[in-house]
């Protein structure tokens, strides 16, 4: 499972350097597409099998179905993680989620999401005030 926040630099070639806690469950080949919030999805090859199945499931006479699989399929790539641990981030990607220097790296189970860190800051404060909230949502319908 791939869980926890990490912080993570983006060098002069466009290249990150995945935590060690991650790599064995990656693998040696991730993909990478357009994610919510203005972050980067990474999945296994494997995972994202799964997702690219569910999503082409949805019917494509609905519009939104159309649209959204257009996002995600449009925008997603293989990439290959070199023997150092490190990936080549796309420009139309790292664009994106204008990433820059600093990446907060951010293990959420089946995904890894990369955001710029400040984007991350700011947003996780917002969480945090709204967390009982959601919660009791959740709770409401027998997620918790």
């Amino acid at each position: 499972m791939l869980i926890g926040e990490y912080t993570h630099t983006l060098d002069e070639k466009n290249r990150m350097s995945l935590p060690a806690k991650f790599r064995s469950e990656l693998g040696k080949k991730v993909v990478l597409t357009y994610g919510l919030d203005k972050s980067i999805f990474m999945f296994t090859v494997k995972e994202w099998g799964n997702i690219a199945t569910r999503l082409a499931d949805n019917s494509m006479l609905q519009a939104d179905n159309r649209s959204f699989n257009r996002f995600m399929f449009g925008g997603a790539t293989e990439i290959d993680i070199d023997s150092a641990g490190r990936i080549l981030l796309p420009d139309f990607l790292k664009d994106y989620a204008g990433l820059k220097k600093n990446i907060s790296v951010i293990g959420v189970q089946n995904r890894v999401e990369l955001w710029n860190d400040k984007i991350w800051s700011e947003y996780k404060k917002v969480v945090e005030t709204e967390v009982d909230q959601l919660a009791e949502k959740l709770g409401g319908i027998g997620v918790l």
